[in-house]
């Protein structure tokens, strides 16, 4: 069947990354595709704002490292440079009202009992993500045990101390914008596995946030609809989807037939169009049942750059209630200009913080780090930028969606399931770096080829993957609960040694 000439081969349904890579990738193999995106921008998620102040300044996803060679390899092709985050001064952990400067991806703990439950508690989830297929979690031997389960469960079954619980929380925080009671273990436990582990999802050096791209993330987009040209239509949300005759009928302000239908939006944005026919039953549920993560991205500018003058990078790991900000990383540009912090305010505190004006915002965030980083000059901006993507109505929060406990097993089999003529892009789909631009480049790609065999990536030259390597004690150091076993028999062995001793001596045993 051929397409009428006024219609599209394809129709993309999105013009974030991924809905872009699905149609960049049809049209070098010759088709006719066409984005349709509700926004007067391309970029979805990924937001780069120009101004005198910033020069540039990303207020959405904006972070790259090793192992994202998809995402790489669209800035090579287009020739968008990266620079690594500033990590060359010690970085800070900022608990119980006082700063512990540090250098390495995770803050050291000194109480020994602390650092047996804190290794525990990261190689256990580790060690849980091999069992967990990327394609299928669904399929994993515990499953269903699993997502039944919280990742606030989760840690009260394996976290013995109230140091390495509050860790963890952060760690849910940053990693999904979400709290720890939200998640499921079983989609949270996968979507660190599919990340490449605890460490790579963590850290800046050698980790998910290693660099940014010279001049923001999204000129990716922007070159990728450049080349697109007249095939890429802003301020056209799509209301309905009709596949119900011959031909798809994709309907905005317009009508426009077409064979295929890439969706690449959050699931949840579904919900926003009609569907004719309905979808099936299980599809039609799960977008009810996947919401974005909660946060705001902010800018703080400084005269200068006082903090690497004290010595610290400016990343710091923060674990107050009260304070705002839970993560912070330099965003200082590459030649040392415009000094500044980018902070996120996460998951419940973004939910507490919105109701505040921009202002009180600001002099929350300033006086934490002025607190953390013992100056005064922290109390003294220049320039304030902010993203809050809870406001956002075409993306509905950010980094991504997050599966509730219980939801996985039984819809996520769908989420990537073509219904007829549609077909399903968007992070949320990808099985390596969901929830990351990379993510979104693989699932734009995958749904444009759907039925072709699928090729692995190949490594970025620039930007390669260096195994992170465990120590001896890190790989075999006994948990807690290990230890107090350990421990216990030992003492009763000890106990029952002297106890028998001593009634050897006072003839109460038989001497043969």
């Amino acid at each position: 069947m051929t397409a009428p000439s006024n219609s599209y081969d394809v129709i993309v349904v999105g013009g974030g990354i991924s809905g872009l890579s699905a149609a960049k990738l049809l049209k070098s193999h010759g088709l006719n595709p066409v984005v349709l995106e509700a926004r007067n921008r391309v970029g979805g998620r990924t937001f780069t704002v120009q101004n005198k102040e910033t020069k540039w300044v990303d207020l959405g996803g904006a972070y790259v490292g090793p192992t994202q060679n998809r995402i790489l390899r669209l800035a090579k092709e287009y020739n968008v440079q990266t620079y690594k985050v500033n990590e060359q001064e010690r970085l800070v952990h900022y608990v119980e009202g006082k700063s512990y400067p540090f250098r390495g991806s995770l803050p050291p703990i000194w109480n020994p009992i602390a650092l047996l439950d804190f290794n525990n508690l990261f190689r256990t989830m580790d060690e849980m993500g091999k069992e967990i297929p990327r394609e299928a979690p669904w399929r994993a031997p515990h499953a269903e045990e699993w997502d039944k389960m919280s990742m606030l469960q989760l840690f009260e079954k394996i976290c013995w101390t109230s140091a390495v619980r509050r860790f963890a929380t952060l760690f849910v925080n940053v990693n999904v914008t979400s709290e720890p009671h939200e998640v499921s273990a079983l989609w949270f436990l996968w979507y660190v596995k599919q990340c490449g582990g605890t460490m790579r999802i963590f850290s800046v050096s050698n980790g998910g946030q290693e660099r940014k791209f010279v001049g923001g993330s999204n000129q990716i987009s922007g070159f990728m609809a450049k080349e697109l040209g007249d095939g890429v239509k802003l301020e056209s949300p799509v209301y309905r989807i009709d596949q119900s005759g011959d031909l798809v009928v994709v309907e905005t302000l317009d009508k426009q037939p077409t064979r295929y239908v890439i969706v690449a939006t959050p699931p949840s944005l579904n919900l926003k169009m009609h569907f004719n026919p309905e979808l099936p039953p299980l599809r039609n549920q799960l977008i009810h049942r996947v919401p974005m993560g909660s946060v705001i991205k902010c800018m703080v500018y400084y005269k200068e750059n006082f903090w690497r003058k004290k010595g610290y990078c400016g990343t710091m790991v923060i674990e107050e209630e009260d304070a705002p900000i839970g993560l912070t990383l330099d965003d200082t540009k590459p030649d040392g200009s415009v000094p500044a912090i980018m902070g996120f305010i996460l998951a419940r505190k973004c939910r507490k913080l919105s109701g505040l004006t921009k202002e009180e915002r600001l002099k929350k965030i300033c006086e934490i780090y002025a607190r953390v980083l013992d100056s005064e000059e922290a109390l003294h901006p220049v320039h304030y930028e902010e993203k809050n993507w809870c406001e956002e109505e075409y993306s509905g929060g950010c980094y991504t969606a997050y599966f509730p406990p219980g939801i996985l097993t039984q819809y996520g089999k769908v989420l990537r399931e073509p219904v007829g003529r549609l077909y399903f892009a968007g992070t949320e789909t990808a099985t390596e770096w969901s929830g990351y631009m990379e993510g979104a480049v693989q699932a734009g790609e995958r749904a444009a080829r759907e039925s072709e065999i699928w090729q692995p990536e190949p490594e970025s030259v620039e930007v390669p993957a260096l195994p992170f390597v465990t120590s001896f004690w890190e790989r075999n150091l006994p948990s807690v609960g290990g230890l107090l076993k350990l421990t216990g028999v030992s003492a009763l062995l000890t106990l029952a040694t002297a106890a028998g001793l001593v009634a050897y001596k006072k003839g109460l045993l038989p001497r043969s």
